[in-house]
């Protein structure tokens, strides 16, 4: 089997913006490009000149900030068969586009031919060789993307490649075999591609489509069979189903085959460009998504955790530096002594086995985690329970009521939310008053604003994210439920929860652990111990020790 280089063609910026709930810019375009040229992919697919301003664009603005690795590809279609190649719109606005490669597609299923066509087989023969032609003309590296090229083969193989034998006379460099419809088994891509291979001598591409959900393995089991060019997108997005994830496809050509495409120094940014692209996307990251999701390398188990401490390859079939990624061991019932003194590595506390607190944390985990919490996506509730189990923390605030008061005034507009706190902080007693659009955010805002004046760092700290779901539904609107909140900073971000039959109170044992845990770690770097803070000059003295805001 030969070992050449495994070319990587990246269509996100074409076939990618085709996905639901997707629409890039001319200038998201040329970020993610500039992003994939770093990555080392070989070419970029940016659009179809022929189809739309934005695509026009961005061919345009390529021209000012040009790539240092990647070929930027323009795409269309072959010439339509009324016009001469002369007169066709499509051609020459890939012309115009100005770029060194043009992949163009055309029809090899003879139900197309003659239906979406409505044209001869001889016909669309001359169209695709015509359009090659043309474009070759103008001293272009053409690229022939055979559409639908695996049901036409299994259709009617000798027209199928007769079309293939019209690219190549016309000078084609690549050709590439589209399962469009994303119908094709591996067995069938293996048996397909390697007679093609047999009948020309034209480099080989796949362009694979994942209706079936065979996207990847089709594209590996193309190159095991002779492609050399592998067509695909970042996180697999595309139209319907998505395309052949090349987030998957590199580590596996890289890492498992043996196939040369990127460089390991590249392949080590494969999770940043994944995330980026979902960044620019507005798409939430896939957190089971193989080698780049955040899950990839997640330990939950306590067996699985003692041996990857142990040794990595018991539970990780590669390095998860070797895409970008981190291993990342997860707190819950299900974890053990090994889990807990990870974590404590991972929050730079100081715990070993022989540690009296072990036991009696690992205790604590099981217990609340019966109760409803789940600390694999709150950690930083975890860390917190962790930082005073092992001490020495002081408090730094104690909670000595609150109160929250939702109103709807006017039935014709929306509902007020009012929050009344009374913290101590030290010696001293705030009293705050807060509103908010709802509940959760007035007392929030209320706590924030009795803890600012003792605490000023607490103004870099934002709530985030906030998500309830309900543990039982047996109950109806008096079920337990879980609060879980994000809380953020210039520099992190730290999940907490919070358990209770009450929404507000689970809320607020959230909100609390994220504001102490926040504290915790500012005083812990600083000190052993909390200070006693008194409240800045310049604010209206309290009466008896407490302070009405």
């Amino acid at each position: 089997m030969s070992k050449r280089t495994i070319e990587i063609y990246d269509t996100t910026l074409r076939d990618g913006s085709q996905a639901i709930d997707v629409a890039f810019s001319a200038d998201d375009k040329g970020r993610i490009a500039h992003k994939l040229d770093e990555l080392g992919v070989h070419f970029i697919e940016g659009g179809w000149p022929g189809s739309n301003p934005k695509d026009i664009e961005f061919f345009k603005v390529m021209k000012d900030h040009p790539l240092t690795h990647a070929k930027v590809v323009a795409f269309g279609s072959t010439r339509k068969a009324a016009l001469r190649v002369q007169n066709d719109p499509n051609l020459q606005a890939l012309l115009k586009a100005d770029t060194e490669v043009i992949t163009i597609f055309g029809k090899s299923w003879v139900l197309h031919v003659s239906t979406a066509l409505g044209i001869s087989r001889a016909k669309n023969l001359e169209l695709i060789s015509d359009s090659i032609a043309y474009l070759r003309s103008y001293d272009k590296e053409v690229i022939y993307d055979a559409e639908h090229f695996f049901d036409g083969f299994k259709s009617d193989p000798d027209y199928a490649l007769k079309t293939l034998e019209s690219a190549t006379k016309a000078g084609a460099m690549r050709l590439v075999l589209c399962d469009t419809n994303g119908a094709a088994m591996p067995w069938e891509i293996r048996e397909i591609v390697t007679k093609v291979s047999k009948e020309t001598k034209t480099p080989i591409g796949i362009h694979a489509h994942n209706d079936g959900e065979m996207a990847v393995a089709n594209s590996l089991m193309a190159v095991r069979s002779g492609a050399t060019q592998v067509q695909g997108t970042i996180n697999g997005i595309g139209e319907r189903c998505g395309n052949a994830n090349l987030c998957s496809i590199v580590p596996n050509l890289k890492l498992k085959m043996g196939r040369e495409c990127l460089s390991s120094e590249q392949l080590q940014k494969l999770r940043g460009v994944s995330l980026f692209v979902c960044e620019i996307a507005n798409l939430t990251p896939d957190k089971r998504q193989p080698y780049v999701g955040e899950a990839a390398f997640t330990h939950k188990g306590g067996v699985h955790i003692h041996a990857v401490e142990k040794h990595p390859t018991t539970y990780e079939h590669v390095m998860p530096e070797a895409v970008g990624n981190c291993r990342k061991i997860l707190i819950s019932d299900s974890a053990g002594r090994s889990a807990i003194l990870a974590k404590a590595k991972d929050f730079n506390l100081s715990l070993s086995k022989a540690s009296p607190q072990l036991d009696a944390l690992l205790r604590e985990l099981k217990d609340r985690e019966h109760q409803g919490f789940q600390f694999d996506g709150a950690e930083g509730s975890f860390e917190l329970l962790m930082r005073k189990a092992i001490g020495p923390a002081g408090e730094s605030f104690e909670l000595l009521g609150f109160r929250v008061i939702v109103e709807k005034r006017d039935a014709r507009q929306g509902t007020v939310s009012e929050a009344t706190i009374m913290v101590r902080v030290g010696d001293r007693v705030e009293h705050c008053v807060a509103d908010g659009n709802g509940p959760v955010h007035a007392l929030d805002n209320a706590l924030r604003k009795s803890l600012e004046l003792f605490y000023p760092e607490l103004c870099g700290v934002q709530l985030r994210d906030y998500k309830v779901r309900v543990l039982t539904g047996a109950k109806g609107t008096a079920s337990k439920v879980r609060v879980l909140i994000v809380s953020g900073d210039h520099e992190r971000e730290w999940n907490t929860v919070g358990v209770s039959g009450n929404i507000i109170d689970a809320s607020w044992q959230a909100l609390a652990d994220s504001i102490e845990l926040c504290l915790l770690r500012e005083h812990t770097s600083k000190s052993n111990s909390l200070p006693k803070r008194s409240p800045k000059r310049g604010h209206a003295k309290s009466r008896s020790g407490t302070r009405t805001v």
